[in-house]
C-alpha cells in the first residue's frame, strides 16, 4: 500500500510539473531525436536541445525557447541544406547526427548568479513609446531575469521552466542554462544576404560557403528595406537612436529630432552595424521573441547577441545584398542600390 502510494505521489509531482511548463535539465541533455511530427507551439525537451545545437553550430534559431517555431525551422532547414540533408516535417537521423557532431559538451549546464548580473540599475518599467524614452539616462534591463534569459539566449519562460522556484534576483544562486558561447568566433564574411521574402539574414564565406545563419526582421510595406547592394560602414556596440522627424512615425508625437540613450532595451538594442545608404542599418531588439515575425522600420533586426556576433567579424566595406526574390544559398544576385532612404 505505501509503496503504492508513493508511486502516486511521485506520478503526481511529474504531472504537476508537465502542467507547469517545468523541464527537467537532465532530460533534455540526454534527449534523443524526436521520432515524430512535434506541434510548434508545445515546449519539448528535445527541441530545446535542437534549438542550443543549431545555435552553437551558428545557425540561429533566434531565442531559444523550446518550440519548434518558425525560426527554429528556418535554421534546421538552412542547416540541412547546408549538409545535404533532406529536410522534412520530421527531423532525419542523420540530421540530428550531424547536429550533436556538429559541437561538444552538454547543451544545458550550471551557472551560478553573480553580482554583476543582480546589480542593475533596471528599469521599473519599459516604455511604449519613443517619446517616453527620451528622458532616460539608459534603456537597461527591466530585471535579473530578463539579463539572464538574454545572456544565453532564450526566452524568460524556457529559463524559468528549466528553474522552477529558483531567485533569479539573488548572487549565488544556482540556475540552469543553455550552453551556448559567451563570445562567437567567425571565419571571415565576405558578404552577406538578406532575403526579404524569407526573413534571412546570411553570411558567406569569400569561397561561398554558408558559414552563418540569422532570422531577421526586415522592412514593410511602408518603410521598405533597400534592394540592390549595400556596403558596411561601421560596427558598434551600445548605440544611441537617433530619431528623426522625417520618419513620420505615427506613434512619435514629437516635431523635431531627439536621442534615446543605449542600453539592451533601446529601439536598436544593443548592437549596430552602419550600411551605406543614409538611416539603413542592421541592428539588435528589445524583443527578441518577435524577430522575423514583425516588420521593422526599413532596417534589418537581429536578436541583440545574433547581431553582436555578426558585429563582431564583419569589416568595413563588406557587401550586403538585398534579395528580393526567393533564391538558394549559392545565389550571386547583384542588383543596383536604390538609395531609398528610411528609418530604423
Amino acid at each position: 500500500m505505501m509503496r503504492r502510494m508513493l508511486g502516486a505521489v511521485i506520478s503526481l509531482s511529474v504531472i504537476s510539473a508537465a502542467l507547469a511548463g517545468n523541464l527537467d535539465p537532465a532530460a533534455v541533455n540526454d534527449a534523443a531525436r524526436p521520432a515524430k511530427q512535434i506541434a510548434a507551439d508545445k515546449l519539448n525537451a528535445s527541441i530545446v536541445k535542437l534549438q542550443i545545437l543549431l545555435d552553437r553550430a551558428r545557425f540561429s534559431p533566434g531565442e531559444i525557447d523550446g518550440k519548434l517555431g518558425e525560426n527554429a525551422q528556418k535554421a534546421l532547414k538552412a542547416f540541412a541544406e547546408q549538409n545535404g540533408v533532406a529536410s522534412d516535417k520530421t527531423i532525419a537521423p542523420e540530421l540530428w547526427d550531424k547536429l550533436n557532431a556538429a559541437s561538444e559538451g552538454p547543451v544545458l549546464i550550471e551557472y551560478k548568479i553573480t553580482d554583476a548580473d543582480v546589480k542593475g540599475p533596471f528599469l521599473k518599467e519599459l516604455p511604449g513609446k519613443l517619446d517616453d524614452m527620451k528622458p532616460l539616462k539608459a534603456l537597461s534591463y527591466t530585471s535579473p531575469l530578463e539579463g539572464l534569459a538574454e545572456k544565453f539566449h532564450m526566452s524568460a519562460d524556457l529559463l524559468r521552466a528549466l528553474n522552477p522556484d529558483k531567485a533569479f534576483d539573488k548572487a549565488g544562486v544556482t540556475i540552469v542554462v543553455a550552453n551556448v558561447p559567451a563570445r562567437r568566433e567567425l571565419p571571415h564574411i565576405a558578404r552577406l544576404d538578406i532575403d526579404k521574402k524569407n526573413g534571412t539574414l546570411k553570411a558567406f564565406d569569400e569561397g561561398g560557403t554558408l558559414i552563418a545563419f540569422y532570422p531577421a526582421s526586415i522592412g514593410s510595406p511602408d518603410r521598405p528595406t533597400p534592394s540592390g547592394t549595400l556596403k558596411v560602414t561601421s560596427a558598434h556596440e551600445n548605440p544611441v537612436y537617433h530619431y528623426n522627424p522625417d520618419y513620420k512615425f505615427r506613434s512619435v508625437k514629437s516635431k523635431k529630432p531627439f536621442d534615446v540613450q543605449p542600453g539592451p532595451n533601446n529601439p536598436v538594442g544593443a548592437y549596430w552595424i552602419g550600411l551605406s545608404a543614409e538611416g539603413y542599418g542592421i541592428h539588435g531588439t528589445a524583443e527578441p521573441d518577435r524577430v522575423s515575425k514583425s516588420a521593422s522600420h526599413g532596417c534589418v533586426r537581429l536578436t541583440n547577441w545574433d547581431v553582436r556576433a555578426l558585429g563582431e567579424h564583419v569589416k568595413r566595406g563588406t557587401p550586403v545584398v538585398f534579395l528580393d526574390a526567393p533564391t538558394d544559398s549559392s545565389s550571386e544576385q547583384r542588383r543596383k542600390s536604390s538609395g531609398r532612404r528610411a528609418s530604423n
